[in-house]
């Protein structure tokens, strides 16, 4: 069975080098899907507690959450840096309380101090798609993912091979046999 949660994210990206409207820098709201798939725990009656998703994935997703998103060969990356620095900036400031956990994978790295993140790709539906993936294979027992931006959208479905050892009061995920909520022992 699966428990699904939404996000909706706020991000302004521009398709560099691409010949069209995109490749003007322009915001979205993007709605991001993630589908969680397990057995339905006993006690609990559910698969994952979707509050419980929403916990685990924000904390990496809030990076793209009010945030410039470049590819790492924009010509923009260099200004958009130049000015934070220029403005003081660059490296956070007391209002920018929304951080997420900074990241760098093959895919992209996050800047949370300066709400920038850097892809390797175009940020696409798609690539947003890999990204998350990526970002939270390890940690939830994602089935399907589903990225809606404007009129764009995609979803991509993924074997899910494992079962996640879970707190029968909980639910969530048991780490190193004890769980983080509520401190039940296996």
């Amino acid at each position: 069975m699966r428990s699904r949660t939404t996000f909706d994210l706020q991000y302004a990206h521009r398709f560099y080098g691409f010949r069209g409207e995109a490749q003007y820098l322009h915001g979205h709201t993007g709605v991001l899907t993630i589908e969680v798939e397990d057995s339905v725990e006993p006690g609990v009656n559910m698969v994952f507690p979707c509050n419980e998703i929403q916990k685990t994935a924000w904390s990496v997703l809030k990076n793209f959450d009010h945030a410039l998103i470049l590819r790492e060969d924009d010509p923009l990356l260099p200004a958009v840096l130049a000015v934070y620095d220029k403005q003081g900036i660059r490296n956070g400031a007391p209002t920018n309380t929304m951080k997420g956990e900074a990241f760098k994978t093959a895919l992209a790295t996050a800047y949370p101090d300066c709400r920038l993140v850097v892809t390797k790709e175009t940020m696409t539906v798609e690539g947003m798609i890999k990204i998350v993936y990526d970002l939270l294979k390890d940690k939830l027992n994602i089935a399907k993912i589903t990225f809606t931006s404007g009129v764009n959208a995609a979803s991509e479905e993924y074997p899910v091979t494992r079962t996640v050892d879970r707190c029968p009061a909980c639910g969530i995920a048991l780490v190193n046999g004890v769980c983080p909520k509520c401190g039940y022992k296996k």
